[in-house]
């Protein structure tokens, strides 16, 4: 079918689309392949390119042809591992006692190669087409649209997004988590088809050419019709009726004129505002969320851009020059690397967080993000950071996470205090307790939420800002109740914990970093062991590599000396024997003595041979 002079349908395991350049073509999608068996059809001598619009069998389970016959494969960037990686998604995908139900199961069944990932929010060229990329999350968390100029008219290649005018190919792929009690929750995918329906008509398509079914020659109403079945589904859950313009119209709530909190986010992030048309982020995580989607795997969490643009239509913000974590948990920085790429944000972290961005494969913590995160600027803690007209200051906050910072700065006569995830902030005396976010892999400290209180009592701040509650008007009385909270915290584990042998709260003597690493037969690796001395007296710690047969390390057993509950750092180098077959995830541990107390392998690593 010839959808325009020079573009064409090709009806296969889905909706194939040929765009034409003189003898040479870019696809839409490839299904089983067998458009290469019919390229004469459209005067067609060689592909050059194929854009991916979402990781389903039926759009690319013909995949492998295209890489054979070198045509460059270009796929969604949250659903790349579920092509290129997918052998491992089958390998560790969970099976036993399954809560995951998206469609992450209709993926290729062998892996093949891309050559990278389609630029979101950009255009670009492949082969001879100009291309821009649209986040389109709906069918699936990462599908993608491409939007294409045509002879004067605008055609967007939506996959599954629509079908027809104005259905959809498949309900059961927009159920993104295991159906709960959250208003969204099971429907996920619905809320976002919505949202991506809208923006996609704010692209101002002439043309929407999806993956299964005929063109939409009328944009504005087979969304309209899809959007009114859609909202009403999603009504039957809820409270009040959901309005997805609200959502995207307006996502940013003013805090103060100058303080903007971000209402779509998971977590929250705030926009400081500049005079002079620049903004400041805090935290920026995962943007115009409608749930997040069952699973912790790449393809399930995305971060998006939709709230950027209300910040440029709505504040006067021109850019968004910097981005500050409050931690690095991927709720909080999912979307740092995006608004680099998109808007050459700037990432400033203070010196104990920015080595967990950098390099998350190091550490063995909850939470990273996937990628390793950039940091433009180092800040120190204890000082200040200028940013336009604000002086910001950077105070270590251990707590929620040891890797965690509270920024201070006044803003429209009011000083306020960015805590991230230490503490909820909905505290009602006699009413509603607050609650104390401490989680232990995060390595939590006995007195960490005293030394944040008294952080709060030395700085008093009139507004504290948070990651997932409302902001809060501070008050002595609950800076006060903060403070015996933590104290009281630090008195209970005190009491309940081993008198004689002291670990803190994490309970572990050693950690191995990196955590992560990948080692050739016959290479070489570093690593360092921190280790505890839990006694309240001066001794000797003693450790030793527990490793796969064959295995040596330098030094076979290393020794330091500690003073009472101090910690010191050791260091070794494994040496992998050649010829040591590949292998992914082998265990290495330490094992460790301090004085003549045994506590064994404390801590563990993993070496992927390769």
């Amino acid at each position: 079918m010839r959808v325009a002079t020079d573009v064409f349908r090709f009806r296969d395991t889905c909706n194939v689309y040929v765009l034409r350049s003189g003898r040479r073509a870019v696809l839409i999608d490839f299904g089983d392949g067998a458009v290469l068996d019919r390229l004469a059809d459209y005067g067609v001598d060689e592909v050059t390119d194929v854009l991916v619009t979402h990781h389903h069998r039926d759009q690319v389970q013909g995949l492998a042809r295209a890489h054979a016959a070198g045509i460059r494969v270009w796929v969604p960037p949250v659903e790349r591992d579920l092509i290129a990686g997918v052998d491992e998604h089958w390998r560790t995908r969970p099976l036993d006692n399954d809560y995951d139900v998206r469609q992450d199961r209709f993926s290729l069944l062998r892996q093949v190669p891309v050559t990278g990932t389609a630029a979101e929010y950009r255009t670009a060229r492949y082969g001879h087409a100009e291309v821009y990329t649209l986040p389109l999350p709906g069918h699936t968390p990462g599908s993608v649209g491409y939007l294409v100029d045509v002879e004067g008219r605008r055609v967007a290649f939506v996959g599954d997004l629509i079908h027809g005018e104005g259905r959809l190919w498949s309900l059961a792929a927009t159920q993104w988590a295991y159906t709960g009690f959250h208003e969204n929750q099971g429907k996920e995918g619905v809320a976002a088809t919505v949202l991506s329906c809208l923006q996609l008509l704010g692209h101002g398509p002439d043309l929407l050419l999806p993956s299964h079914g005929e063109p939409v020659t009328d944009p504005p109403a087979a969304v309209a019709r899809l959007r009114s079945r859609l909202t009403e589904l999603l009504d039957m859950n809820r409270r009040t009726p959901w309005d997805p313009e609200r959502v995207l119209a307006h996502p940013w709530a003013e805090v103060t004129p100058h303080l903007l909190r971000n209402t779509t986010s998971v977590a929250t992030s705030y926009a400081l505002l500049s005079d002079q048309g620049t903004a400041l982020l805090l935290d920026f995580g995962y943007d115009l969320t409608t749930g997040l989607p069952g699973g912790h795997d790449r393809a399930s969490r995305r971060p998006l851009l939709a709230s950027i643009e209300a910040l440029r239509r709505d504040h006067g913000v021109d850019r968004v020059e910097v981005a500050l974590p409050t931690h690095y948990h991927d709720d909080h920085v999912a979307g740092f690397n995006l608004l680099r790429e998109v808007h050459s944000t700037e990432v400033w972290a203070p010196a104990h967080i920015a080595p967990v961005l950098a390099r998350p494969e190091q550490w063995d913590l909850p939470c990273l993000w996937y990628d390793p995160i950039p940091v433009d600027r180092g800040l120190r803690l204890d000082a200040s950071v200028r940013w336009r007209e604000y002086e910001i200051g950077v105070h270590d906050l251990p707590g929620h996470t040891r890797y965690a910072a509270a920024y201070s700065f006044t803003v429209d006569g009011r000083r306020v205090i960015a805590t991230g995830d230490q503490q909820t902030t909905e505290w009602e005396p006699g009413l509603r307790p607050e609650v104390l976010n401490y989680q232990y892999r995060n390595r939590f400290r006995v007195d960490d939420f005293t030394r944040s209180a008294e952080l709060y009592l030395r700085l008093r701040p009139e507004l504290m800002i948070s990651g997932h509650w409302a902001p809060r008007a501070v008050t002595d009385a609950y800076l006060e109740m903060l403070l015996a909270k933590g104290e009281q915290l630090a008195r209970l584990h005190r009491e309940i914990l081993p008198a004689d042998v002291d670990f803190d709260a994490e309970g572990f003597g050693a950690r191995i970093a990196p955590y992560r690493s990948t080692v050739p037969p016959g290479g070489k690796a570093r690593f360092e062991v921190e280790v505890r001395n839990p006694f309240p007296r001066g001794e000797r710690a003693e450790v030793r590599l527990a490793l796969p047969d064959g295995w040596h390390a330098d030094p076979p057993l290393a020794r330091v000396d500690l003073g009472p509950h101090g910690e010191a750092v050791v260091e070794f180098t494994l040496r992998v024997p050649i010829g040591t077959p590949h292998a992914e995830r082998l265990r290495v541990a330490a094992d460790l003595t301090v004085g003549r107390t045994r506590f064994g392998q404390q801590a563990e690593a993993l070496v992927n041979v390769r």
